[in-house]
């Protein structure tokens, strides 16, 4: 293994460390990562060279575990507007930029999974049509410190039963 493989090598160890990365994400960057060290050294050996994955491929942004921003290439388990934002995207264009349907869920397969049981499990399309249940009228009970109701009372103003 030449120097140029061994640092890029190094390199990948460390970012996988910080970020999710499969064994293809790794060899892609390795390779890229040893032909970009060739090229700063003046050496030009032909070498295949791929783009960074996922940071440049939407169809391997999104993971089990986490969302690879195809802007910045940091990974999070959301994509929030608010980073978006840091980009000048509203989710809308970020997705229409990066090709992906308009429905897809900038979130992880994972917690997208557990939102979508969730509501599910809720079923709010079953309650919408339906009145809340009337509470039941409770009675008072005897001996509470109450005052009696107008109906109560007889016309001097004395409470009936007295």
């Amino acid at each position: 293994m030449d120097e140029y493989v061994k640092a890029a090598v190094d390199l990948v160890k460390t970012q996988a460390g910080v970020t999710a990365m499969t064994p293809q994400d790794m060899a892609n960057a390795v390779k890229t990562l040893a032909a970009a060290l060739r090229e700063a050294e003046g050496d030009t050996a032909p070498v295949e060279t791929h783009p960074l994955l996922p940071h440049g491929n939407p169809a391997k942004s999104i993971k089990e575990n986490s969302v690879v921003c195809l802007e910045c290439g940091k990974s999070f388990k959301v994509l929030t507007k608010k980073h978006l934002d840091t980009h000048g995207l509203t989710p809308e264009e970020y997705r229409a930029k990066w090709g992906m349907k308009k429905n897809t869920p900038l979130a992880s397969k994972s917690l997208a999974r557990e939102r979508r049981n969730k509501m599910k499990e809720m079923k709010l399309w079953e309650r919408r049509g339906k009145t809340a249940p009337q509470p039941e009228a409770k009675e008072i009970p005897k001996g509470s410190k109450k005052k009696p109701q107008a109906q109560d009372t007889v016309p001097d103003g004395s409470p009936t039963g007295e």
